[in-house]
């Protein structure tokens, strides 16, 4: 790990440009601050190592936690190594000691005793600090670096004012590291940072923790390549350690891989932590144990109650303790300066000690009045930690509902699960829940689908099925009916379709109830994928007079969705919208189904965009995503796809600022199947803007493929993109052909991946053909029937073999684009094809529609264009699609376009002078170095025609002309100097 230097760029720049500054004659000092552990010293070591590099000389002392017993001895360090025999400046530093008796004196094996150097005259070794450093810097810069300020003495303090004042012209940069968070309210070197930081020459360089992302890398480092580390791994080493890289290398260390609970802190770690603690007075320690069993936070009268301390003495020791930054004021209360630090001292509490404070918390609890909201919550935590499961049980089911009515589906399953662990535990547990344990498990499972696990939820109510009372016809066709969506959810069609139906066999069909409703409701949209019966719509026409009659609004409004859906599928309805609209109000109106009133609004907002009302379609999807949030189903299948939707209308009209700013919300550190899924929506504007963190983003993705269809489905799309914008047509087929599943290989969706798959084909076969090579074309050519294949069964039927009559102006925008595509694998750039392409994108609107694939089908149009010979509208088309793409910052289109731009000479580009070249290639024009290149890469006159969009002949003109000017006999000798010459 030595010479690896992660996440660090920005500061060694600013480091960098400091040191570059003092070889030029500009004196200056740089501090570097950052917690312990951060890595300062580490940037330095990458500082000193790039000063020695280049010439410089480099002296390094550090300061030791030795009071003001060793005065200068940072200096005296420095001096001392720089002076060893092997040492690059050892000559020179002893030459100029040697001159210097005075600064001799300080070293070991100098003339002084061992205090001498406290009583040198501090203005005469101050002047010969500034003689040696000028010395020394005559012939080359010298970085002076002095580690952990914070341990300096006073003297070493003087004298690091002294130098930042007066280095002016000396040729020395002058680097000093403390720690942030060791510089308490009194610390003697606070006022003295604050002091220089005002001064011009000097500059404060403050190292931040890590991101996830880097943390990653770290971990990556230290493990050497002997494993992965998994995506759960990073996050709960980042989780704890907070990003700070020592603590996540001990954390990594110790790590025991997926287990429940966290690994405890590592010896060594947990003491670094303590030893800061163990310097505060007793009141002080006596406040940090009793804020560690807190918790992460701690509410201000807490802790002065609980610490048993009168008023005067908590005060006080609470200033001295936030002064040593231990605790950092937050709101009304306090939180530790760092996690791990809470973890420390909450290990180092004696059982007894620790339980008794649990125990002292859990009861100032209990005295909050009813309904304070997180009481419950720290109540059973406290109660738990006290061994008081009673009150800890009940305290965890009051704080379950409680987080569920606040929208906090996350938290509301922790609580259920932790009662649910006490159900045994606990006598009257079923009268203290106010439920039985079926009913409360079937609850936490809601909960768990809720926060986006429909997996976890579907696994619990299977084994609910197990346990239920048979008798209990009702509770039985409940779990069935929520087990039959989740398992939807999950693509499992056939098992949600039998287990559905049991829901609704279960139940007498007289008198209706809500449970039937609810139970059909379920049945009929399993219905949408498979109904080998042909069951719909008159199951679900029957189901809604059900729902009616039981006064189940909400059943209701999710029959009216799975109609319209149907309809939409199969009739080709016009009234769809209309009708989700209807179902979003009868669910509102119920008020007892928010997940039936967001699918609702979901299938409502997914219509207008379809139909390419985008506006209506942003308008629906912004309520929708409010509704979501607000309703705390953000995570749920409908919130999440509710909010990709909202991303994806912005960047279907080009409003990529928007969307940019939507999928600052998407993770891109992803450990859990559902957060792949969303994140892998903002590759569509990453991957089109040619963004850096594209590899990142499905790095961690691509780990989690196999787990979630539509991630994979999404994130391999577009890598297959991202790979042709590369220029590796291989790599983007490698994507398209793992996109294999029928769900989406014989779908509508699979339109697009279909497209993407016939332009790699394309390329392939125009490399084929360029090297001579028919056996490469004529596979390209296969390969693209067979998608074209796939194509056409998408377009005819539905996913379970219906004929389609409705597909989406976007749908097909796909199937032409994916016709030209298959034209261009035949060698012919078909211009009515390409225009019907970009037409249909528009969505009607020639000034609107899909922004990014208008100017996408616009660039491949001004190419047939101008091979066709029709060069003015060529040109029209093609600024057209480059004004585009500079607005939306599609880098990666705009290179082709201007490569396009310039070798059909459209956009004025014929005009403009061409770049001077010296050498053999200086008589040459633009557009013969443009041949010549061409002919260097193997083209013969044919091919350099239809690159160049000229004809064979002038084509022939050019190469002529350039081995005439040359003066060389063949075409191989023209490309061999056009490699000489780097052309």
């Amino acid at each position: 790990m030595s010479g690896v230097l992660i996440g660090r760029a920005a500061e060694l720049a600013e480091l960098t440009v400091a040191m570059e500054r003092a070889a030029a004659g500009g004196a200056g000092a740089v501090l570097v601050s950052g917690d312990a552990g951060v890595g300062k010293s580490h940037l330095v070591a990458a500082l000193t190592r790039a000063a020695r590099a280049q010439g410089g000389a480099v002296l390094v002392g550090q300061c030791a936690e030795l009071g003001e017993s060793m005065p200068y001895l940072p200096l005296a360090d420095a001096l001392w190594t720089a002076a060893q025999p092997g040492a690059p400046e050892a000559d020179e530093v002893r030459a100029a000691l040697d001159a210097r008796p005075v600064l001799k004196g300080l070293l070991p094996d100098g003339d002084g005793g061992p205090g001498a150097a406290s009583e040198l005259g501090q203005q005469q070794l101050f002047g010969a600090v500034l003689g040696l450093l000028g010395e020394l810097g005559r012939d080359r810069p010298v970085l002076l670096v002095l580690e952990d300020l914070h341990w300096a003495d006073r003297s070493t303090r003087h004298l690091l004012t002294f130098l930042c004042r007066v280095l002016q012209r000396e040729r020395v940069c002058l680097v000093g590291t403390y720690r942030s968070d060791d510089l308490h309210r009194r610390h003697p070197l606070r006022p003295v940072v604050a002091e220089l930081l005002r001064l011009p020459n000097v500059t404060g360089v403050e190292v931040p923790p890590f991101g996830p992302g880097e943390t990653a890398e770290y971990l990556a480092a230290l493990s050497h390549g002997a494993a992965p580390v998994t995506a759960e791994v990073v996050e709960r080493v980042h989780r704890r350690s907070e990003g700070n890289p020592f603590y996540a290398g001990e954390l990594y260390s110790a790590d025991p891989g997926p287990r429940d609970g966290a690994a405890e802190l590592p010896s060594g770690l947990a003491d670094l932590l303590l030893s800061r603690v163990e310097r505060l007075s007793d009141g002080g320690q006596r406040v940090v144990r009793v804020a560690a069993v807190a918790g992460r936070r701690i509410d201000d009268e807490l802790v002065r109650r609980v610490s048993g301390l009168d008023e005067a003495a908590v005060g006080e020791a609470l200033r001295e303790v936030v002064s040593h930054q231990l605790l950092v004021p937050h709101g009304t209360g306090y939180v530790f300066r760092h996690a791990l630090l809470r973890e420390a001292v909450y290990a180092d509490l004696l059982p007894g000690e620790r339980t008794r404070l649990h125990a002292d918390f859990a009861r100032r609890l209990a005295d909050l009045p009813a309904g304070t909201r997180g009481s419950a919550a720290e109540l059973a935590h406290h109660s738990l930690a006290a061994h008081d499961l009673p009150a800890a049980f009940a305290a965890s089911v009051r704080a379950g509902r409680e987080a569920d009515r606040l929208g906090a589906p996350a938290d509301a399953f922790e609580h259920y699960e932790r009662a649910l662990e006490l159900w045994e535990a606990v006598p009257g547990a079923a009268e203290a829940a106010g439920t039985d344990r079926v009913r409360l498990s079937l609850t936490a499972a809601k909960a768990s689908a809720r926060a986006g696990e429909a997996r976890r939820a579907a696994h619990r109510l299977r084994r609910l099925l197990d346990v239920v009372d048979p008798a209990d016809v009702a509770l039985g066709s409940t779990i069935r009916e929520h087990y039959s969506t989740y398992l939807l959810d999950l693509d499992e069609l056939d098992e949600a379709r039998a287990v559905a139906r049991d829901a609704v066999a279960m139940l007498p069909a007289d008198p209706p109830t809500p449970g039937l409703a609810w139970a059909e409701a379920a049945y009929a949209r399993t219905l949408l994928y498979t109904d080998p019966d042909g069951e719909m719509p008159g199951m679900a026409e029957k189901a809604i007079g059900t729902a009616r009659a039981a006064g189940a609004s909400g059943a209701e409004a999710a029959l009216l969705v799975t109609l319209g859906m149907y309809r939409e599928s199969r009739e080709a309805d016009s009234g769809v919208a209309e009708l989700f609209a209807r179902a979003r109000d009868l669910a509102d109106a119920g008020g007892d189904s928010p997940q039936a009133a967001l699918r609702a609004r979901f299938q409502y907002a997914r219509t207008k965009f379809d139909r390419g009302d985008l506006a209506g379609a942003a308008s629906a999807a912004d309520e929708g995503v409010r509704f979501a949030l607000d309703n705390g189903v953000g995570w749920s299948m409908f919130g999440i796809a509710m909010r990709t939707l909202q991303y994806l209308v912005r960047y279907t009209t080009g409003d990529w600022a928007e969307a940019r700013g939507i999928a600052g919300g998407f993770p891109l550190q992803v450990v859990r199947p559902y957060e792949a899924q969303v994140s892998a929506y903002a590759l569509f504007v990453e991957v089109a803007q040619g963004s850096p963190v594209v590899a990142e983003r499905l790095r961690w993705i691509a780990p989690l493929w196999g787990e979630d269809l539509l991630a994979n489905y999404i994130a391999r799309g577009l890598a297959a993109e991202d790979a042709l914008w590369r220029d590796d047509p291989r790599e983007a087929l490698e994507h398209v052909g793992a996109i294999a599943d029928p769900f989406y290989g014989e779908g509508a969706s699979f339109l697009r991946i279909a497209a993407t798959g016939l332009w790699a084909h394309a390329e392939l076969a125009a490399r084929g053909r360029a090297a001579g090579d028919g056996d490469a074309v004529r596979r390209a050519a296969e390969a693209g029937d067979d998608l074209m294949r796939r194509v056409r069964r998408a377009v005819a039927v539905t996913f379970d073999g219906q004929p389609r009559t409705w597909l989406g102006l976007e749908g097909h925008a796909w199937v032409s684009r994916a016709e030209a595509e298959r034209a261009r694998i035949d060698g012919v750039h078909d211009v009515e094809l390409w225009r019907k392409t970009a037409d249909l994108f528009t969505y009607g609107d020639p000034d609107g529609g899909f922004a990014y694939e208008v100017a996408r089908s616009r660039w491949r149009l001004a190419e047939a264009l101008a091979e066709s010979g029709d060069r003015e509208e060529a040109a029209d088309v093609w600024r057209s699609a480059v004004e585009t793409a500079e607005r939306l910052e599609a880098r990666p289109l705009l290179a082709v376009l201007r490569d396009l731009g310039a070798r059909a000479r459209l956009g004025g580009t014929a005009g403009r002078a061409a770049p001077a070249s010296s050498g053999r290639l200086g008589a040459l024009t633009g557009r013969e170095r443009e041949v010549l290149k061409l002919v260097a890469e193997g083209r013969n006159n044919r091919e350099i025609a239809a690159a160049l969009f000229i004809s064979p002949k002038t084509a022939s003109v050019h190469v002529s002309n350039i081995l005439a000017k040359l003066d060389v006999a063949s075409r191989t000798q023209a490309a061999a100097v056009a490699h000489r010459e780097g052309l």
